[in-house]
């Protein structure tokens, strides 16, 4: 089973070399560490085992209990709690195409818990889907499924996928460019289509005759000038977003076409991306793109890391847990084709801390947290990891 969201130039994986940053702290940045906070180049890290899956891809965590949940690439759903892996609550395996970039690919919780919402590849053509499901007690109501969203896509790459509730209890919902190579159908920067962005509704209030309503303060939610659920657009194939717990801040990593993988920090003071254009395909990261040039006030990276460091940025999450305090305020992520884990800290628009660790594990797809803010790592191998502070 391979998910191979390492599609940079979309002819195979790249090197698995010791990364290399290509993005430098602002002239004169500085961060404050918070409370109890380390440098990171005091922190050394580890993976705990806690589960074995098959071909875990996406993960969740449910408001009013320690349980998370671990979606399996081929379309099962199983809870997770004190180190027992549980049967599946939702299989929706024979609905699902599973291989190369498709799959389950996607899991969120309502804010209350109540409703799972599920993004997967459709068999057998691998159009975007994504359903809400009905929580009775512990376990799945089946017969509750409600299609929110049901998108073609032209390419069996660049699909997105990814599943998020926002601090305003909205579900953003990550879509690729479509796929091919180089976004040959322009929609990157084409904010009227919904591929190449990341969408914001409201699944518990529909409009009438729609499975979902629109937020009032989305960018175009009059339908001028763009979509009216594109949160922000701009973007090749978001694999994995984040918004920070404590701050609301918006974290998006995208996997890039030739040469460069980037990082993108959407500021919760700033609108957290509200109409913001990340580039894509006018530039890739920081550098224009076959000739282009970057778009009149498109958010470029706070981070970026050439081929020499990986292939394919898989995102994650800020740490807020209680467990190791030292990485309090650190964003962590990897790169698919190494599995090293990484941190860094921005500050003033940049980076001001930066740290390769020796830890890692092979094929890392996703990330997660728990109820308590402690952070999960998945390997399509099938570990489910802890990330740790070593020693």
């Amino acid at each position: 089973m391979c998910l191979a969201v390492a599609c940079g130039d979309d002819e195979g994986e790249g090197p698995t070399l010791t990364a290399t940053t290509t993005t430098r702290p602002p002239a004169g940045a500085t961060t404050t560490l918070e409370s109890g906070a380390a440098p990171l180049a005091d922190i050394e890290l580890s993976l705990t085992e806690v589960a074995a899956a098959d071909g875990p891809s996406t993960f969740a965590a449910r408001a009013g209990t320690d349980t998370v949940y671990i979606g399996e690439i081929e379309g099962r759903v199983r809870p997770l709690s004190g180190g027992d892996l549980g049967e599946p609550v939702l299989d929706i395996s024979d609905d699902v195409v599973a291989g190369g970039e498709q799959g389950l690919l996607g899991l969120a919780f309502s804010p209350d818990g109540d409703t799972l919402y599920v993004s997967y590849s459709l068999a057998p053509d691998g159009d975007t889907r994504v359903d809400a499901y009905a929580m009775a007690g512990d376990a799945v109501d089946v017969g509750s499924r409600r299609e929110l969203l049901a998108l073609e896509q032209p390419y069996e790459n660049h699909n997105g996928g990814h599943l998020a509730i926002g601090p305003d209890g909205h579900l953003y919902i990550g879509l690729g460019d479509g796929g091919s190579g180089g976004d040959p159908e322009g929609n990157g920067q084409d904010p009227t289509t919904l591929l190449g962005s990341i969408l914001r509704v409201d699944p518990e209030q529909p409009a009438v005759g729609a499975a979902y309503g629109i937020p009032e303060d989305n960018p175009f939610a009059g339908g001028e000038g763009g979509a009216p659920e594109v949160w922000l657009y701009g973007v090749r194939n978001p694999w994995r977003f984040s918004f920070d717990r404590e701050t609301g801040d918006l974290w998006v990593a995208d996997v890039g076409q030739n040469d460069f993988e980037e990082i993108n920090l959407l500021p919760a003071d700033d609108g957290g991306g509200r109409g913001a254009n990340l580039g894509w395909n006018e530039m890739e990261g920081a550098h224009p793109f076959e000739g282009g040039t970057n778009p009149e006030g498109a958010v470029l990276p706070v981070f970026e890391y050439d081929r020499s460091g990986g292939c394919s940025v898989t995102g994650g999450v800020v740490y807020r847990g209680a467990a190791h305090p030292e990485l309090t305020g650190a964003y962590l992520f990897t790169d698919y084709c190494n599995g090293q884990i990484r941190a860094l800290r921005a500050a003033d628009g940049g980076t001001v801390e930066e740290r390769t660790f020796e830890a890692g594990g092979g094929d890392l797809v996703s990330f997660g947290e728990d109820a308590e803010g402690e952070v999960y790592v998945l390997s399509l191998e099938g570990p489910v990891y802890r990330v740790d502070v070593a020693g």
